[in-house]
């Protein structure tokens, strides 16, 4: 039945899924010796099934005990029948004779098939699951097989991988051919087969990619200490040095900027901000909040909460577009930060040290004038600007912005538009800009067109 043919089909399909030759070989073993009792003999009988793994050549055992009284022909024979074949046999015996494997029939023949394919297929998912697992967090390159409208089919090597559209970076266009760097988030062994889960939208994407691009992140001199992301945006990494003559920004950044150019390229053009991690939560956070200059930060350790002081021309560069570069603050620091104004601070009495020529000349102001004069001029300094915004829960990025109102011209966010006065932040969803349907993986299953494409 088997034949050297059939062993070296067995071999390719061992380079091709990393199924070896041996478990095959069992499987087709259990195989056989289950449709031989379905059809042939009991599920009591002893059947041994033996397959030269050089020539493939089957040969069928069939083990009976030798009894006075048969009670059951399928594993049972007669003293008279087993002498018939030795006349050394007695009873409490055992018989054991070969069957001609060409003795499966067309059923047997099918029942064989399904068995073996049912085998095979689950030697395939644990191979692909062992295989996998021990590349989760981590970064694959593949090959976009195909482009539908809620996801793309990535070429891994032995399978593909669904990337849904919510796990794709906003506003990349990926063709059939184009190589691609993703991420596996999750890799799950499934009652069907082994499911190989990958994303271009998870932070974790940046911080390998980082690891590919910077040596002294990949030896561990360079330390990336946290890293937040809206993915097709920005994104924020917090970095640190082991070593004090190694700067750990300038070795991210690369020489000319090489080094992440080479990341944002990957990343279709998503801008990055580095900044440097530090113990002290006061500097960390000002780090975080660049490229805005920070006068002062106060911070409550228990609710693990800081006041962020900027100047009032700084004010919608702290907060940046949407209340971006506030929100990445806060992921990357794990702290909840309320942002004002050096005006609005004056204006509800919050004192803080700051040695600055405008803290300076302010007070000089009001040391020149009389109290009825003052109040003209706090509000003279108070209302052109009185945008403020706090963070509440850096997990659930809740925004709330109160009297937005800039007339003054404001820097703009490398070169973009920082504020629109017509935006409802309190009805910004971190979700928004993935432009993701929450009912999409309850109304369709992807999946399903994936197993479709594979099985055909």
């Amino acid at each position: 039945m088997a034949s050297k043919k059939f062993i070296q089909a067995l071999e390719l399909l061992e380079e091709e899924k990393g199924i070896k030759k041996e478990v095959v070989l069992d499987a087709l073993k259990e195989a056989m010796e289950k449709a031989y009792k379905r059809n042939y003999a009991g599920t009591e009988s002893k059947v041994d099934v033996e397959i030269n793994p050089t020539s493939g050549k089957i040969r069928i055992f069939e083990t009976k005990d030798v009894v006075d009284d048969v009670m059951d022909e399928d594993y049972q024979l007669s003293l008279e029948e087993a002498q018939a074949i030795n006349p050394k046999y007695k009873v409490g015996d055992q018989v054991v004779s070969e069957v001609d494997p060409e003795i499966f029939g067309r059923l047997a023949a099918i029942q064989t098939k399904q068995l073996l394919r049912q085998k095979i297929r689950e030697s395939e998912k644990d191979a692909l699951f062992n295989e996998y697992i021990d590349k989760k967090d981590d970064i694959i390159n593949g090959i976009v097989d195909r482009v539908e409208p809620n996801f793309v089919i990535v070429n891994i090597g032995r399978t593909g991988a669904l990337l849904p559209k919510n796990q794709q970076i906003p506003g990349e266009k990926l063709v059939d051919g184009q190589q691609i760097k993703v991420y596996v988030s999750d890799v799950v062994k499934e009652t069907k087969d082994t499911r190989i889960k990958v994303s271009r939208t998870e932070p974790g994407l940046v911080r390998r990619l980082f690891e590919q691009e910077v040596p002294e992140v990949f030896d561990g001199t360079v330390e990336i200490v946290s890293v937040s992301r809206e993915a097709g945006e920005r994104s924020k990494i917090a970095v640190t040095s082991r070593n004090e003559n190694i700067d750990p920004i300038g070795s991210c950044v690369g020489k000319s900027g090489v080094r992440v150019n080479n990341v944002v390229k990957e990343l279709n053009g998503e801008k990055i901000d580095i900044v440097e991690w530090d113990e002290d939560p006061v500097v960390y956070i000002s780090h975080a909040l660049s490229p805005s200059e920070v006068k002062h930060v106060s911070i409550n350790e228990e609710e693990k909460s800081a006041l962020v002081i900027v100047p009032d021309n700084q004010l919608s560069l702290a907060i940046g577009k949407r209340g971006q570069n506030a929100r990445l603050a806060v992921r990357l620091t794990g702290w909840k930060i309320d942002i004002k104004s050096v005006s609005e601070a004056m204006a509800e009495g919050l004192a803080y040290d700051d040695d600055s020529e405008f803290n300076k000349s302010f007070e000089e102001e009001m040391t020149k004038v009389e109290e009825p004069i003052a109040e003209p001029i706090i509000q003279k300094i108070v209302e052109p600007v009185k945008e403020h915004i706090v963070i509440e829960d850096f997990d659930e990025n809740e925004t709330q912005v109160n009297d937005i109102n800039d007339t003054d011209t404001q820097e703009m966010y490398d070169d973009e538009e920082t504020f629109d006065n017509d935006e409802d932040y309190d009805d910004y969803d971190d979700n928004d800009y993935d432009d993701y349907d929450d009912d999409y993986e309850e109304e369709y299953d992807p999946y399903e067109e994936y197993d479709a494409y594979y099985d055909d």
